[in-house]
């Protein structure tokens, strides 16, 4: 709490200083001075290297405190930490500082005239708290935080001069506020009250930020990856662009994942073995980001390429890799968990072992929703048994 009320003041003053001293604020997204002196904390923040990234993003704040910029990058370094399991909750409180600290020096530049650059940031740092409470289900508090981000980000609609920035939140909303109702008719009375979106331009300007952008084009390749591989299920553009992440920052534990993924989904099994292998390493090693959920999907990866190696004593390893991690973060209803536990049943049975056989499909059916694919193959299992 302390700490909080310190950052206020401090914020509090070098806006104040900045009003007095200056009434022309200027604009840093579109400055290429400001582009080379955040290079390196945004490569290492990406990378996992977040002492490095956070030192310099703190510096940041010592020459820019009065901009929403600094604030925002340490609030985006907090995210990245919470990014590869989203269920970890120790990062919360100082994202939400760092997010309401942007908020309220975004607020001071948007009020002094810099609305289209203040809008951004305003509209950023909501869309982030947004984020964050649905993930946590404060639907109330989503739904407030995500009410404001739309608000301000009409302010930044139609401002080319301000690049491929500007375009992001606008991509963003283009493509989900179509593809929301199509997924989840029950959403479609709300979305009646938002503007239209387009789809297919939104897709087109987040390809142009994940190009062209300096400050998004990370952000942006990371919604395309996983809207070409989740939502538009083209797995050969999303291979392209996660491989391009994991080898520009080799270090970040969802990139690395991703990757692993997409090359175990498109038949790349010798490569998805190394990628996989090199996650475990990377846990046992302690890297920054590197913990049991990514080992969870790496493990399992190995676990059925070894499975369809016929290497079956390589396989059941892995898959108990794969159900030890699960049962570490709780994520016992997941897929890839109650598959390994299904696969290890499938093993005890061809062994002859079949009580311990029974023990892994009653634990799939007791985990499992009766529509699920795991509930309905443990239960043909048993029968055979």
């Amino acid at each position: 709490m302390r700490k909080f009320i310190f950052l206020v003041a401090f914020i509090l003053s070098v806006t104040k200083a900045a009003a007095t001293a200056n009434d022309s604020i200027p604009v840093l997204l579109t400055d290429t001075e400001i582009q080379i002196e955040c290079t390196e904390g945004i490569n290492s923040m990406y990378n996992f290297d977040f002492k490095r990234a956070d030192s310099q993003f703190r510096w940041l704040r010592g020459k820019y405190g009065w901009h929403p910029l600094p604030y925002f990058l340490l609030g985006l370094s907090q995210w990245w930490r919470i990014v590869p399991n989203i269920q970890e909750t120790k990062y919360d409180s100082a994202l939400l500082v760092y997010l309401d600290s942007t908020i309220l020096v975004a607020e001071n530049i948007f009020n002094k005239g810099s609305e289209v650059e203040g809008g951004f940031f305003l509209s950023a740092a909501y869309a982030f708290k947004g984020r964050l409470y649905a993930e946590r289900r404060a639907w109330r508090k989503a739904a407030s935080a995500g009410k404001n981000a739309m608000k301000y980000l009409d302010y930044c609609r139609d401002h080319e001069e301000f690049g491929p920035e500007i375009l992001f939140g606008d991509a963003l909303y283009n493509y989900y506020s179509v593809w929301i109702p199509e997924n989840y008719p029950i959403l479609k009375p709300v979305m009646m009250f938002f503007r239209d979106g387009d789809k297919e331009l939104g897709l087109t300007q987040l390809k142009e930020v994940a190009s062209n952008a300096f400050f998004t084009r990370t952000e942006a390749q990371y919604f395309l990856m996983r809207i070409m591989a989740n939502e538009e299920n083209d797995r050969r553009a999303a291979l392209f662009t996660s491989e391009y992440l994991n080898e520009t920052f080799p270090n970040n534990a969802y990139f690395q994942r991703f990757y692993a993924r997409m090359l175990y989904s498109t038949g790349k099994y010798d490569k998805a073995e190394i990628i996989s292998k090199s996650i475990i390493t990377k846990i046992d090693s302690s890297y920054n980001g590197y913990e049991q959920n990514s080992g969870r999907y790496a493990a399992f990866f190995l676990g059925e390429i070894n499975s369809h190696r016929d290497e079956p004593e390589e396989a059941e390893k892995y898959y108990k890799l794969c159900v030890k991690y699960g049962d570490e973060i709780g994520a016992q209803e997941k897929g890839y968990y109650l598959y390994s536990v299904l696969n290890l049943g499938r093993y005890a049975a061809d062994r002859g072992d079949k009580d311990i056989a029974k023990e892994n499909f009653r634990r799939v059916k007791k985990l499992s929703s009766k529509k699920d694919r795991t509930y309905k193959l443990a239960k043909e299992y048993l029968k055979r048994l």
